[in-house]
């Protein structure tokens, strides 16, 4: 019923900013929470950044807080991700969700993308 598509991922060197996109379809994104999570090879999936439905709360996983931005257009239903300062310990696959709380556990999630691999050179 509901669509997620990621977009913006790529190679970038230590120090470098990319910025990722999210494009939800089938039901508005104003009506949900939403979630940035990422998994690097051999590590669980864990949590990045979640905003809630208006735009005005957010939270961030402390890894990477000060670093990176989450932001939502409700109008155009798309949530993004500005990463700044990336390191190589960035690196993963990752992943938007749609969720009914703001909160960063991934089983509020009923909703994900298929993600976005993120690569980052020393």
């Amino acid at each position: 019923q509901v669509q997620l598509v990621e977009s913006g991922g790529g190679l970038v060197q230590a120090g470098g900013s990319l910025r990722l996109s999210c494009a939800v379809s089938g039901r508005a994104m104003s009506n949900y929470a939403m979630g940035w999570f990422r998994q690097a090879p051999g590590k669980e999936r864990e949590f990045v950044a979640v905003i809630n439905e208006s735009g005005g709360t957010t939270d961030y996983a402390n890894s990477v807080r000060g670093r990176f931005t989450i932001s939502r257009d409700n109008v155009k239903d798309t949530v993004y991700l500005q990463m700044n300062s990336l390191k190589p310990e960035d690196t993963a696959v990752y992943y938007c969700a749609a969720g009914l709380l703001t909160v960063p556990r991934p089983s509020n999630y009923y909703y994900w993308g298929q993600g976005t691999q993120v690569t980052v050179s020393s």
